[in-house]
């Protein structure tokens, strides 16, 4: 008996000194900004279905994986999505971190990319079927929905659909809002029949769509002119020069890619090929 618990109390002590010496050497490869024994997140505390405080978006649940396999605990720097984010985030030294990032940002030093997404088109069940592209006959003079700044506001407006277009300025800020996001609020106005159409970021489309309670259909924009473009490679951003916290990060995202892959497809995002403008099936990419 005291032998198995001695070998057991060995087998323990191992695998401490086995950590202990994985986290000293993680500690002197990484720059001393970065924290080495804390995840330390920059996240929007009210951003679903990318990020909530209650931990309940889908870049929440990829945190807790990267976390889980790094062996260490997860913590959040709160700040909501607007201008200046990078800077008082990353910038500051407070988080190390941001979970979604478009590949080759010039205001971070992005990770290899963990997904592919497009826009979508998003209409009420029933509605304008069979449209697969915004050049569709059936959408000219149509009521659409629009995050202003965004990429397919030049897209429609190459196709004449910007006079009947509804833009939604980008930001809410304002802490009495109504909802908790500009695309709730637009895929809201879609359920009411305020508006008869909607272009969105696929990765919130999808989930909007399934909270308003009324059906209906998130089309991915495979078919767009390469200019503007319409699909993204999204990744994580850390700080300029922390080239060793960047390959820290890669080598989870490849270890734990089908991890991550279940958590975006249980959150609807639309998963494009790598290359190609075509959606994947669980297990291609």
């Amino acid at each position: 008996m005291h032998g198995r618990l001695m070998s057991s109390l060995a087998r323990i002590a191992l695998c401490a000194l086995s950590l202990t010496a994985a986290q000293g050497a993680l500690a002197q490869h990484l720059p001393d900004t970065v924290t080495t024994d804390v995840l330390r997140v920059c996240g929007d505390p009210g951003n679903m279905p990318f990020s909530e405080r209650k931990d309940d978006g889908f870049e929440n649940k990829i945190a807790a994986i990267i976390a889980d396999e790094l062996k260490v605990k997860l913590r959040y720097y709160w700040l909501t999505q607007g201008p200046g984010f990078v800077r008082n985030t990353l910038g500051t030294g407070l988080c190390d971190v941001i979970m979604g990032q478009a590949f080759g940002s010039d205001l971070v030093q992005t990770t290899n990319p963990y997904y592919r997404s497009a826009y979508t088109l998003v209409t009420r069940a029933g509605e304008f079927d069979g449209v697969t592209a915004l050049d569709d006959p059936r959408l000219k003079g149509k009521s659409i929905g629009v995050i202003a700044g965004t990429p397919p506001v030049n897209r429609m407006g190459d196709l004449g659909l910007v006079s009947t277009m509804k833009a939604y300025a980008p930001y809410q800020l304002d802490p009495s809002r109504k909802y908790q996001t500009v695309g709730a609020e637009i895929v809201a106005a879609l359920a009411a029949k305020e508006i008869d159409a909607a272009v969105l970021w696929g990765p919130a489309a999808g989930w909007l769509a399934k909270q308003t309670g009324t059906p209906m259909r998130v089309v991915p924009l495979l078919k767009e002119p390469e200019r503007p473009p319409m699909a993204y490679r999204i990744a994580m951003g850390v700080r300029l020069g922390e080239n060793d916290w960047k390959r820290s990060l890669n080598t989870v995202l490849r270890k734990r890619k089908a991890d991550i892959d279940k958590v975006l497809r249980d959150y609807d995002v639309p998963l494009l090929d790598e290359e190609e403008n075509k959606l994947t099936q669980p297990g291609e990419r």
